[in-house]
């Protein structure tokens, strides 16, 4: 299964996802509390896929994913976002996210997101 880095200032939200992850048999080989970390962490682990919250303190999501994709241009980022941040998604998608989820998080979107994301 795909070993998979959360991105996600937000403990509650990092627990959430580790845990629908899991249930589904991927592995959780990280966890970054912010933009800059999570760069740090990618740099350091390679995984198959990043789940990358949008707004986040020291580096925001769409600035991380720059820096990633700008450097690992093959990196595959699916982008967390809250309800209203369609522009946001917008500029993520057009600096290189393979995907995005909406919060709250439902089990199946989910996976079938990550799935579509891993076999590309």
């Amino acid at each position: 299964m795909a070993k998979v880095l959360i991105v996600d200032d937000s403990r509650t939200s990092r627990k959430i996802l580790k845990g629908l992850l899991e249930d589904e048999g991927y592995e959780v080989i990280g966890e970054a509390t912010n933009g800059l970390e999570g760069y740090d962490k990618y740099v350091e682990l390679k995984p198959d896929v990043v789940t990358m919250d949008i707004t986040m303190p020291v580096l925001d999501g769409i600035s991380a994913l720059k820096k990633i994709k700008d450097d690992y241009p093959e990196a595959k980022i699916i982008m967390i976002t809250a309800a209203g941040q369609k522009t946001k998604m917008v500029e993520a998608v057009r600096n290189g996210a393979s995907e995005f989820v909406a919060k709250p998080f439902e089990k199946d979107h989910l996976k079938a997101v990550i799935e579509k994301v891993v076999s590309q």
